[in-house]
């Protein structure tokens, strides 16, 4: 936590990056295991390398929509949390059953909605965090564009028992602004500390952190 804001540095692809992150004091660590994000990492490939993460760190699997028996083998390969991306029309029994596999406490729900689509509150009901990205009509997130920070700050106060995830575009340059607007203190970082998919830039990373403390500090200060 970074002045009383969490951290997920997200579509880690090696432990190089990884141990960036717990370096920089990352809450968790995201893992895309969507196959047809440019970010995928294969479960076979998170396993062989998962007992080489930093300890203390959890480890958020980032799915979509995912069937029963991927989302059971992510359960056992042991992430702590599963960031769980479907369409907004989605079957609300989906969402239990996903519940029923991983708990409710440990999801955090990324809906897809259009800006003319109303945020669903019977959402609410099946996942503890709510993560908010900005909307793609040809992809589930990773779009590197911002969000309508208004609304994430809307969103929060209509139901503040839950977790608020603020995703979308965030880099050293928008962060302050971001937390600013949003009123969030949780964020999801991904594309906008990258030199390409899944390649951490680590100045990035750094400066990403530096905006955080800079916003959350008193005016002038600069110390990490």
């Amino acid at each position: 936590m970074i002045d009383g804001v969490r951290i997920k540095f997200c579509g880690l692809t090696s432990l190089v990056d990884a141990n960036h992150s717990d370096k920089l004091g990352a809450d968790y660590l995201g893992f895309i295991l969507y196959p047809k994000s440019p970010r995928y990492v294969a479960l076979r490939d998170f396993k062989n390398f998962a007992p080489n993460l930093p300890q203390g760190r959890k480890q958020v699997a980032v799915m979509v929509a995912p069937k029963a028996v991927e989302l059971a083998a992510a359960r056992d390969a042991g992430f702590d949390r599963f960031q769980l991306h479907f369409p907004a029309e989605i079957e609300l029994s989906r969402l239990a059953e996903w519940g029923d596999l991983v708990g409710h406490d440990r999801i955090w729900l990324a809906p897809r909605r259009s800006p003319k689509t109303a945020f669903d509150l019977r959402w609410l009901e099946y996942g503890a965090s709510i993560l908010i990205d900005t909307y793609a009509a040809d992809k589930f997130g990773g779009s590197g564009q911002t969000g309508n920070w208004g609304e994430f700050k809307a969103l929060e106060s209509q139901s503040p028992d839950h977790t608020w995830v603020l995703s979308g575009g965030l880099s050293p340059e928008n962060i302050g602004n971001a937390l600013t607007a949003s009123g969030s203190r949780f964020l999801d970082i991904n594309s906008g500390v990258e030199t390409a998919p899944g390649i951490k830039d680590h100045a990035k990373m750094n400066a990403a952190i530096l905006a955080i403390h800079q916003q959350r500090s008193p005016a002038g200060s600069t110390d990490v």
